[in-house]
């Protein structure tokens, strides 16, 4: 809900929508200098986590020289590219930490490079005022129409949507009315779209810092699913691109870490 400071907030934690820019400047300007010669770095990013990418994606080649080029969608997708495809992706940027683990087992990914850059939070958001209670009891009522989720065998927060539905015994009541997207990014379009009523998206796709926050949510509790741990990962075609270990290192720095949080991610330690 927005309180009356005009910020975004629930269960004892606030996102502060303005401001985040300034800090991630000067927190960029104080970062050492990067590297002299300056490449691009292909970044498989989890459709989640596309917003926060573009938004850090200046100030990290400000601080390098580096360029970001960028891939959302879904992380079981990404991994039946580079695995099977032989996709040519430098980082990973995954919506769960299982898949990094995979890559590097099966020596797709450098081993020891992995870390999370992010909690993810789910949320069921309807783009209609008033339709998602503070509860989520709106999931077991008729005023519910089609629920848009990610397909939970390639989305993590798609998997994590069906465990929500288990938990409250509604997955075979809702079972018709799921509309399901590729990706949490197409789950999300669904809702805003008005082709689904509401979805299970992530917190990070509905409080953008710098928009108001519009129509309803509910902020699922974290004991109805998984943690939604995000992990990063060095791919093996990108071993030798000194742009991609800068970005792994730049995700840890304190102006990245302030983005992802302004996003509504927790933060691992």
């Amino acid at each position: 809900m927005l309180d009356r400071a005009g910020q975004l907030s629930f269960g004892g934690w606030a996102l502060v929508r303005n401001r985040t820019a300034v800090a991630v400047t000067a927190l960029a300007l104080a970062w050492a200098a990067g590297p002299a010669h300056a490449a691009n770095v292909r970044v498989a990013v989890a459709a989640n986590f596309a917003a926060p990418l573009s938004q850090m994606a200046p100030a990290f080649t400000a601080a390098t020289g580096h360029r970001i080029l960028p891939s959302p969608g879904p992380t079981g997708r990404f991994y039946t590219q580079i695995t099977v495809g032989g996709a040519p992706f430098e980082v990973l940027l995954a919506a769960d930490a299982q898949t990094p683990r995979r890559l590097i087992a099966e020596g797709h990914a450098v081993a020891g490079s992995s870390f999370t850059y992010a909690i993810g939070q789910l949320v069921l958001w309807s783009a209609q005022p008033g339709l998602i209670d503070d509860q989520g009891a709106v999931l077991g009522s008729p005023r519910l129409g089609k629920l848009a989720i990610a397909n939970p065998k390639v989305a993590p927060y798609g998997a994590a949507a069906m465990q929500v539905l288990h938990a409250r015994g509604l997955a075979e009541t809702l079972a018709p009315r799921l509309v399901t997207g590729d990706s949490i990014a197409q789950a999300y379009q669904f809702v805003l779209s008005g082709n689904a009523d509401a979805g299970f998206v992530a917190l990070s796709q509905v409080a953008v810092p710098g928009r108001p926050v519009t129509g309803s949510m509910w902020a699922v509790p974290a004991s109805l699913y998984a943690p939604i741990r995000q992990d990063a990962v060095l791919l093996e075609a990108g071993a030798r691109n000194p742009a991609a270990q800068a970005l792994l290192d730049w995700l840890k720095t304190p102006a990245a870490r302030a983005v992802i949080s302004s996003y509504g991610y927790q933060l691992a330690p």
